[in-house]
Order: structure tokens, then C-alpha cells, then sequence
């Protein structure tokens, strides 16, 4: 028996199934463990980088209240929106650096925190309708967007990513302790203890290693005086939804980068769903599959567009949902409704979000640098599965050349004219352009003749 057939044989409750209200609860939380950090932390490094602390616990309660919402459509799938699937939503950190290039954006020109927010969901608002789009071309779209453009995009935007994390782990851009030893070793004992506990024989210790790491963090940062718990301000008791709270703006130079992202994060979700069918005992080929893949992305995209409507960043399908349903051997979709709730409840109170606030940039830092470094790592291995003949190489390289040359000297741009500079100083707009664009021109290789003489015997 096949280790995949092994695992499938091993599912207790199957995609229609419906577990006991107890059962499926607790199943719930375990997606939810393994997926809260992720949700919250992009809110918690953009609002850091571009000053919106005072935002912060809204952004936090809209980022769990919209991910709830988007996980309840996934498994319910009205109307064909949604998966029918435990597809967890949540805020993509593959958006994290074209979101930051918007803000700074705004902010270069004198923009307010309230502008710097108005238009990142402006923008995002109308990039969500690049993956609505999509979702009903999900066949041709993956004859374009190949896994070697994928693994390329994925891996320049972890590579992208990575100085944020490291940046923080020195105390934040602009800290007049930038690379003290203490924050150094901060976040140095919870990179080490991040990774010491994914090495865990248990499942559950791995599935929280960045919870528990934070925890520790902050325990050890209050004992050394780097965390002092300040007066939570007076927030309301439950965060009520506003459409468009900061107001709508939109700029073509800060669009572009972000749609490019909608159009990658698109074919990860694809992947995601195609591993979900897997574990759930589902088609992952045929009429049922396509239907789900795209319901799946449809979901997405009304999910992201719900997120930029109630000022939450960008949303996307968890791959960690896949490995929480492997563990408990529970696929039942209805458990999706239950994580939906839980979720939005959670979602209900700022204070959960005024609390996260205070965690020291140093503790997030160490965790952050572990979670950017897995996107960079995941793109390496989606390369790894594609076939690196000659051509593949040369895409590869001259998309990396393309991205990371520029990231490393952003001067480069500097003398043409701005709506070029503002479109083309990202290392994954430029490295992901770079890609598609080598993928198209580049005529496939035919595989090499034989020369062992079976030709002519044949």
C-alpha cells in the first residue's frame, strides 16, 4: 500500500460527514492553533512599518472576523462560492510586499495612516477582481502560470520578505537600539526555540511551535524589561464592521505589483485545494475537481474582497489546514463552519488585538524570519518538481537576475520617469514580469534524440 492510500485509509470522517458538536469543536481548534498566528502577524509587521499602531486592533479584529467569513463560504459554498472543503482563509504574507511598497508609497508624499489604508484596500478591492476573474478561466490559467513561475514568484517574495523579518529581530526600522545584543538574543531564542520544537515527534508541538516561541519570547522580553505592558487604550467592548472605515483610494503604480499577486496566489491556492481533494478522498481530476478548484478560487477572491471592504489585508487558503486534517483524520467540511465561527468570535475583540500590539518587534522578529524563510522554501521546492532542463535554468536565472539585482541596488530606476520606478522597484514584480514573460518567449525543448541506435532497429 502507497504511504498516500495509507493516510486516506486512515480518515475518520469523510468531506460530507457530519461529526458530533463536541467533536467537530475541538477539531476547530486545532485548525484554528495552527493557523492564528499567521493571520494576525502580517496585520502586526504592516502596521509596525508603516506607523498605523492606533489601527492596529481593528486591523487584527477584521483580520480574524474576514478570514472566518471567507472559511465559512469555503465549506458551505453557496451559490458555487467556496471549495466545499476545510479551506481556511487567512491573510497572505505574499502580499506583504507589495501592501508595504502602497503604504510607503502614500507615505512618501505626506500621506496619514488613515490615506496609507485607504489606499491599500482601494487597491486591493479591485485586485480581488483579477482572482474572481480567474476563477473561471482556472484551466487555461494553468497552462501560463506554470509551477517554475510559481516556484520563482514564491521564492523571491519569501527572499523579499526575509528583511523584514531580520529587521525586526535588530528592534524595528528606525529603533535607536537597532541591533542591540538583547534584541539580538530575543530573537534569537525564539527562532532557535521555533525550530528545536518542529523538530518534535509531536504532531501538536510542531503545529504550535510559533505560538509557543512567541509565548516564550514575550515571557523571557517582560523578565529583561524589554516587554513593558502599557495601558491598553479605551477601545469598545466588540469591533463592529465599517465598510471602507479609512476611505477609497487608488494609484495604477501601487496596482500592478498587487495584482501580479493576486494572479500568483491564485495558482497556490490551486495547489492547496488539489492536496485537500487528496486528503479528503476527493477526484483531483475531472468535472467534480475543476467545479471545486473553481469554487475554491472564486472563494478566494470574494473572501479578499470582503477583506479590503472591512479593512483587512488580503486573504488566501491556508496550506496548514491540510496538515491539521492529516493529523486528525477529520475532513468533514462541516468542521469549516464551526473554525468560521470560532474565528469571528475571536474576531469580535479588540483587546485580543491591543494585547498581540505589545508583543516586542524583537519576539516577532524571530518568529516572522522562520514563517518569511518557509515562503522562500516552499518556492524552492515547487522549483525542485519542475524540470530544470536548460531553458528552465535560463528562466530561472534571469528572473532572479532581473529581481534581486534590482532589490539590491533600487537606485537603478532612479533616472526614469516615476511610474516606471514606482511599478518596477519590486524584486517580485520585476522577477515574476521577468518570468512569465521568459516563459512565453522561450520555446519549449523537445527531448533530446537517441543516438543508441533503437530508431533504426525499430
Amino acid at each position: 500500500m502507497h504511504a498516500e492510500e495509507s493516510s486516506h485509509s486512515e480518515l475518520i470522517y469523510g468531506l460530507d460527514d457530519k461529526p458530533k458538536p463536541l467533536l467537530a469543536f475541538c477539531a476547530a481548534l486545532q485548525h484554528v492553533l495552527a493557523s492564528f498566528v499567521g493571520i494576525i502577524t502580517p496585520p502586526l509587521v504592516i502596521g509596525a512599518a508603516l506607523g498605523l499602531g492606533e489601527h492596529l486592533p481593528y486591523l487584527i479584529s477584521m483580520a480574524l472576523m474576514v478570514s472566518g467569513v471567507g472559511t465559512f463560504l469555503q465549506a458551505r459554498r453557496p451559490l458555487g462560492i467556496g471549495a466545499g472543503m476545510i479551506c481556511l482563509q487567512g491573510t497572505s504574507f505574499a502580499f506583504l510586499g507589495a501592501v508595504l511598497s502602497a503604504g510607503f508609497l502614500v507615505k512618501s508624499r505626506g500621506g496619514s495612516p488613515e490615506d496609507i489604508l485607504a489606499m491599500i484596500f482601494g487597491v486591493c478591492f479591485f485586485g480581488a477582481f483579477v482572482q474572481v476573474v480567474l476563477s473561471r478561466f482556472i484551466g487555461h490559467l494553468r497552462r501560463v502560470i506554470t509551477p517554475l513561475v510559481t516556484g520563482i514568484v514564491i521564492t523571491l517574495i519569501g527572499v523579499s520578505l526575509i528583511k523584514v523579518g531580520i529587521t525586526d529581530i535588530g528592534g524595528g526600522f528606525k529603533a535607536p537600539d537597532f541591533g542591540a545584543p538583547g534584541n539580538l538574543a530575543l530573537g534569537g531564542l525564539v527562532l532557535a526555540t521555533i525550530i528545536l520544537l518542529n523538530r518534535s515527534r509531536n504532531p501538536w508541538v510542531r503545529l504550535s511551535s510559533i505560538l509557543i516561541g512567541l509565548a516564550v519570547g514575550s515571557v523571557v522580553a517582560f523578565f529583561s524589561g524589554k516587554l513593558v505592558p502599557q495601558a491598553l487604550p479605551d477601545l469598545p467592548l466588540v469591533s463592529v464592521p465599517v465598510p471602507f472605515k479609512y476611505g477609497f483610494a487608488f494609484d495604477w503604480t501601487a496596482f500592478v505589483p498587487v495584482a501580479l499577486i493576486y494572479l500568483i496566489s491564485t495558482i497556490e491556492t490551486v495547489g492547496d485545494l488539489t492536496a485537500n481533494c487528496m486528503i479528503a478522498r476527493k477526484p483531483f481530476k475531472g468535472p467534480e475537481y475543476e467545479a471545486r478548484l473553481k469554487g475554491g478560487v472564486l472563494g478566494d477572491g470574494v473572501s479578499c474582497l470582503l477583506a479590503a471592504t472591512f479593512s483587512a489585508f488580503p486573504n488566501t487558503t491556508f496550506a496548514q489546514n491540510n496538515g491539521v486534517i492529516q493529523l486528525t483524520g477529520v475532513a468533514s467540511r462541516h468542521v469549516g463552519l464551526y473554525i468560521g465561527a470560532v474565528l469571528f468570535i475571536l474576531g469580535l475583540f479588540p483587546l485580543i488585538g491591543a494585547v498581540l500590539q505589545q508583543i516586542p518587534k524583537p519576539v516577532l522578529g524571530g518568529a516572522t524570519l522562520v514563517m518569511f524563510g518557509s515562503v522562500a522554501a516552499a518556492g524552492i521546492r515547487i522549483l525542485a518538481q519542475a524540470r530544470l532542463d536548460r531553458r528552465s535554468l535560463l528562466v530561472i536565472a534571469g528572473s532572479f537576475g532581473v529581481g534581486l539585482g534590482i532589490a539590491a541596488q533600487p537606485t537603478l530606476l532612479h533616472q526614469l520617469p516615476p511610474i516606471v520606478q514606482n511599478l518596477f522597484d519590486s524584486a517580485i514584480t520585476c522577477g515574476g514580469i521577468t518570468a512569465i514573460l521568459l516563459s512565453l518567449v522561450l520555446p519549449e525543448e523537445k527531448p533530446a534524440a537517441r543516438t543508441d541506435g533503437a530508431a533504426e532497429r525499430a
